[in-house]
């Protein structure tokens, strides 16, 4: 008689590193991947906060650890990446979480700060690429590496009044599609999710006009809350997604169809 599967978590033995871990989405990702039986590096500029995250993870017996990243400088994303490889012996995924955006219905584009959009590319954009290109060593070293990007279904559709941050989080997506082509040849799997407006801290100003306007034009019309998008995250994270790359994948209850 054959015995049956034990199952094990999803993602256990992973090692990742996450930036943007101390709040809202970036937090969720931490603490689902730990869930899931990941050790993980939270990394993240507000060093105090993602400190305390990471130690409570630790009391309940989860293995997270917390560093700073200012993803606008390439030494600290460098310094950030070894230390990954140091304290978790290999990385097995990345999730580019890190991100900074503009007020939502703020200035239109010819309104616009130069210095804004400036800073915007610098981290949405350049940060994303700097972490991955300081990580594709040891994601390499793995065997089986993963790098998931966050976008936002705003380049999907074209969010007025967000100009920069929509602009990033579309080079983010035409990235990921030329990172998975050159990578690919070193076993890592490189992919997108792009949330809609999402329930988190970093929210909490958008106008209730566009939070309905989003539950409205959705298929499943309610909030979108963290949790609806760390299981995407967590399967493109996992074995079961070895062979799917390049792709970008709107978590949104149907607000943009791809």
């Amino acid at each position: 008689m054959t015995s049956p599967r034990v199952a094990k978590p999803l993602l256990a033995g992973k090692r990742l590193l996450i930036t943007g871990a101390a709040r809202g989405l970036g937090l969720d990702f931490a603490q689902a991947a730990c869930a899931a039986g990941a050790r993980v590096v939270m990394a993240d500029i507000l060093d105090e906060l993602v400190a305390q995250e990471a130690a409570a993870l630790a009391e309940q017996g989860f293995e997270a650890v917390a560093v700073k990243l200012d993803l606008a400088d390439p030494a600290s994303v460098e310094a950030v990446a070894a230390f990954s490889a140091q304290t978790l012996g290999a990385v097995d995924g990345l999730v580019n979480c890190g991100a900074i955006a503009t007020g939502i219905g703020g200035p239109d584009m010819c309104e616009l700060e130069i210095d804004t959009w400036d800073r915007v590319m610098s981290v949405n954009v350049r940060g994303t690429w700097l972490m991955s290109r300081a990580m594709v060593p040891h994601l390499a070293a793995s065997g089986a590496g993963r790098i998931v990007n966050i976008a936002s279904d705003t380049a999907l559709w074209g969010a007025p009044r967000l100009m920069a941050y929509v602009a990033s989080k579309g080079a983010v997506i035409s990235m990921s599609r030329s990172m998975a082509r050159e990578l690919g040849e070193r076993n890592i799997c490189v992919n997108c999710i792009c949330p809609g407006l999402t329930l988190v801290e970093a929210t909490a100003y958008v106008p209730r006009e566009r939070h309905d306007h989003y539950i409205n034009g959705r298929a499943i019309q309610r909030e979108q809350m963290p949790e609806d998008v760390s299981g995407s995250v967590l399967y493109l994270l996992s074995d079961l997604a070895g062979f799917v790359t390049g792709q970008t994948l709107p978590v949104n209850g149907g607000f943009v169809f791809n």
